[in-house]
């Protein structure tokens, strides 16, 4: 298993940021560090996406598994590679993108929700299969899909908070993704600092229990 997979099982909460610039995306990481979350997705809708990457590497280094989210094109995989990102986290899975996400040798999250989009996303590489929206089904529906597929290891993305959480981790998910109810874009436009490192204390209680 990659050092990267190690990482992210064990942060096990994987906040999704989505800012209005790097310097908001950047600060809002810091205090999600100072709260206790380790896994940073830095998300392509963010304005300046690789500068934060590049400003985030540089600042934590090996202490926080950083990666690049919404990649939706081969250009923003190697950029954001290249800026720091440890692995790369698609939407969806394009059997085509996935070809050139592996080729900058991060590690890859593609997402699916069905059955179907599963077995494309492992065909394509996929390290985790980044289960999403994981809202649609909840922890019932991810213990639905590891009857067929006991061996993949699932991301759930949305519908993660302190409360679920735990129904998460026993239906079976290797990590999850936490983007709004951990770190709002609104609360980072707000330069609620405060307010997302309390989140993130009640995420990496929720998670450590």
């Amino acid at each position: 298993m990659s050092t990267v997979a190690e990482a992210l099982k064990r942060d096990v909460v994987v906040a999704v940021v989505r800012a209005e610039d790097a310097a908001g995306a950047s600060r809002a990481v810091d205090a999600l560090v100072a709260g206790g979350v380790r896994g940073i997705e830095i998300t392509f809708t963010t304005p300046g996406a690789e500068e934060a990457i590049a400003v985030l590497a540089q600042r934590y280094g090996k202490h926080i598994t950083l990666g690049a989210g919404t990649i939706r094109t081969a250009a923003q995989a190697t950029i954001a590679v290249e800026a720091g990102a440890a692995f790369l986290v698609s939407p969806g899975t394009d059997v085509d993108l996935a070809v050139q996400m592996a080729s900058t040798r991060a590690f890859l999250l593609l997402g699916a929700l069905t059955p179907s989009e599963v077995l494309s996303a492992l065909s394509a590489g996929a390290g985790f299969v980044k289960l999403f929206p994981a809202s649609l089904g909840g922890p019932a529906y991810l213990r639905s899909l590891r009857g067929p597929f006991p061996d993949v290891a699932f991301c759930p993305t949305g519908g993660v908070n302190p409360t679920t959480i735990p129904d998460w981790l026993s239906a079976g998910a290797v990590a999850l993704g936490a983007g709004s109810e951990l770190c709002s874009s609104a609360q980072i436009a707000a330069g609620d600092w405060t307010g997302i490192e309390e989140n993130a204390r009640a995420f990496a209680a929720a998670a450590r229990s």
